[in-house]
């Protein structure tokens, strides 16, 4: 059994910045790929980033390229996303889950968070 906690979401104008956090628990961490993931108000759910299990290899939607940053950090079983640049397309509740295999479709994330809400403000 995995848990996932997301932190870090909130309100911001745009072009602020915003750095999102997820920990899990259990020992799978640093085996998994982690991905995060968004949902905007009445909008189906859609990739944001990926990281493979050891921080080496990302991927990101093309909405969010240049601007979020996928990291993470094995020993804190903590992987993050900084935001800069919001716009309030951005706005959505972000989830991060999290994958036994690198992939940016949502069929291979097996445990997800509860989320968290970013509001870029125009």
């Amino acid at each position: 059994q995995v848990q996932l906690v997301e932190s870090g979401g909130g309100l911001v104008q745009a072009g602020g910045s915003l750095r999102l956090s997820c920990t899990a628990s259990g020992r799978s961490f640093r085996s998994s790929a982690m991905g995060w993931f968004r949902r905007a108000p009445g909008k189906d759910r859609e990739f944001v980033s990926v990281v493979d299990l050891s921080g080496g290899i990302t991927a990101y939607a093309d909405s969010v390229k240049g601007r979020f940053t996928i990291s993470r950090d094995n020993a804190r079983n903590t992987v993050y996303l900084q935001m800069n640049s919001l716009k309030p397309e951005d706005t959505a509740v972000y989830y991060c889950a999290r994958s036994p295999v690198f992939r940016t479709g949502s069929d291979s994330y097996d445990y997800w968070g509860q989320g968290t809400q970013v509001t870029v403000s125009s």
